[in-house]
């Protein structure tokens, strides 16, 4: 037995301090050689949790709730219920999650009021939240804020806080919300919650970011995300969603040869542990492979996302757009609105008066156009400013109100530059560019269209740089040279690169020696770096 008491208490040392591979190791190995004790069984389900060991955590933790109930220990089992309550919504079962609420709240049911009651509260008014009903959210947070103050428990006055923050974004007071959501993270901070529930609380501030378009707040808390999980020793699963969330931003600033394959492999990780977060990573890819050009690679990302419970909206319609599907993106952006409250529905506002005015709905344009006017007034976030700037100007050159729209346009560059969004900076320059030219200042409007270009060729996005070459693919190349070349520049050997294009090594030579003089160069490293230059990139 001197083996196995030595493991557990190197094993619950390790937890301590948040090492949780190695507590994991020493946990695994002692059960190995004797039954563990509960609590000892219940940190193995944590520390399982952590690294990723979905399916063995929910065992052990299911294990721990038996027991505990079996001994007639209400309260450890209802929190026990709650701790998995939590790993099942993380994982995006709302479901499965609820049902652990019940039995938690059934078991709570005559207890004196405890910290277990705090945390049933704030998981109901959180599943509440996911559906879209504010009422709970509301009631909860005073309550759960005097509970935390009665209680001395700064967990549930932090959870309170949270609920108190996500109810004002979503009702439009931001400022108040966003407050709430600051002072919520400094017992976070100071690692008064357990790391589970914190990490959960950590999300929650990082998507309301994304999903008002915040982006400067969204990098300081992804930022303190990472240096709090610095605390935990090696890979553990809060890493791979800061990484997520981290590649997304890389994405919005243009980013997409390092994001692309990173975020693929990311969100792969996240399936089974965090299936929102891995929606969103599945979207975001589908959005790097439609604005380069991989229509089929697109498709497969949305349709992983639409797996993960993710509705891949606006993409999936602005990729039916591009291939002159303008019914059928229209109809897939109605349906998605249709189902979506103010704050949900901002996002898919610009695609919608872009596919509008294509099909001619103007009067349907201006709805969606000033709808997302009113969000902005209302949310006042630098990211709904500059839509809401973007489809009015939109609106306002379909309408041939090309000198109203350059100050209008001017404004929303600015805006996406503090944000640091590359590809939709470039959209307003093309913006720009007709305004200009229906002003009749030709040179101005060339300049305006130079630098979209520039800025596609730097992104890779190329649709749009054929878009305004007039379709043309640069230096004269032919479609096939141009995946010839693309597949070459991203370090592809001519056999992989014969493989990948059905063709045969020696076609693969002589349409290198064609491309290098056509373009100029006598090497694959300048033929590559002209590649990148003008944003070639393979087509799957």
């Amino acid at each position: 037995m001197d083996e196995f008491d030595g493991l557990l208490a190197t094993a619950r040392t390790a937890y301590a301090r948040g090492d949780w591979h190695a507590a994991y190791r020493q946990l695994s190995q002692a059960r190995a050689l004797s039954e563990l004790e509960t609590g000892d069984l219940s940190l193995l389900g944590r520390a399982a949790w952590w690294l990723g060991q979905v399916k063995e955590s929910l065992e052990v933790s299911e294990d721990v709730y038996h027991r505990f109930q079996d001994d007639g220990d209400a309260s450890d089992a209802a929190m026990t219920a709650l701790d998995l309550g939590l790993l099942w919504f993380i994982r995006g079962d709302v479901v499965i999650a609820s049902g652990w609420v019940s039995r938690a709240r059934g078991l709570l049911q005559g207890l004196p009021e405890g910290p277990e009651h705090g945390y049933l509260l704030y998981l109901d008014a959180s599943l509440a939240l996911s559906l879209a009903d504010l009422g709970p959210a509301r009631e909860t947070a005073a309550r759960l804020q005097d509970l935390g103050r009665s209680l001395r428990v700064p967990a549930l006055t932090c959870f309170g806080l949270v609920l108190a923050g996500l109810a004002d974004l979503r009702s439009g007071s931001t400022p108040s919300g966003f407050a709430q959501l600051d002072e919520a993270m400094l017992p976070v901070l100071a690692g008064r919650l357990p790391p589970e529930w914190a990490g959960e609380i950590y999300c929650t501030v990082i998507h309301a970011c994304h999903e008002l378009a915040d982006l400067h707040r969204m990098r300081a808390w992804t930022d303190a995300t990472e240096q709090w999980g610095e605390q935990f020793a090696g890979e553990v699963v809060f890493a791979g969603i800061c990484r997520i969330h981290r590649l997304q931003l890389l994405s919005i600033e243009g980013g997409w040869d390092a994001a692309e394959h990173a975020i693929e492999q990311g969100g792969a990780e996240l399936v089974g542990r965090n299936n929102w977060v891995a929606g969103e990573a599945f979207y975001q890819l589908g959005e790097i492979r439609r604005l380069r050009g991989d229509s089929s690679g697109a498709e497969k990302a949305y349709a992983r996302a639409w797996e993960l419970g993710t509705e891949p909206q606006p993409g999936e319609s602005l990729l039916q757009h591009a291939a002159g599907k303008n019914e059928a993106a229209w109809a897939g952006l109605c349906a998605a609105l249709a189902g979506r409250d103010r704050l949900a529905g901002a996002r898919l506002l610009v695609s919608g008066v872009e596919i509008a005015i294509a099909l001619g709905h103007f009067d349907e344009a201006e709805r969606l156009c000033v709808r997302l006017e009113e969000t902005a007034a209302v949310f006042a976030t630098a990211g709904f400013r500059a839509w809401a700037g973007q489809a009015r100007a939109a609106m306002l050159i379909a309408q041939s109100q090309h000198a109203d729209a350059l100050p209008v346009l001017q404004a929303v560059v600015h805006e996406y530059r503090s944000l640091h969004a590359r590809y939709d900076t470039a959209r307003v320059y093309e913006l720009l560019a007709q305004a200009h030219r229906g002003l009749g200042q030709t040179s101005v409007a060339a300049a305006d269209s130079a630098t979209a270009l520039a800025i596609y060729r730097e992104l890779g996005a190329l649709p749009d740089v054929r878009r305004l070459e007039g379709g043309r693919l640069p230096g004269g190349l032919t479609e096939r040279e141009a995946d010839v070349l693309a597949f070459t520049a991203a370090g592809a050997s001519n056999k992989q690169t014969a493989e990948a294009l059905f063709i045969s090594q020696k076609t693969v030579g002589r349409h290198l020696a064609n491309i290098f003089a056509k373009i100029g160069v006598s090497s694959r490293t300048a033929a590559a770096a002209w590649a990148h230059e003008h944003g070639l990139q393979p087509r799957r």
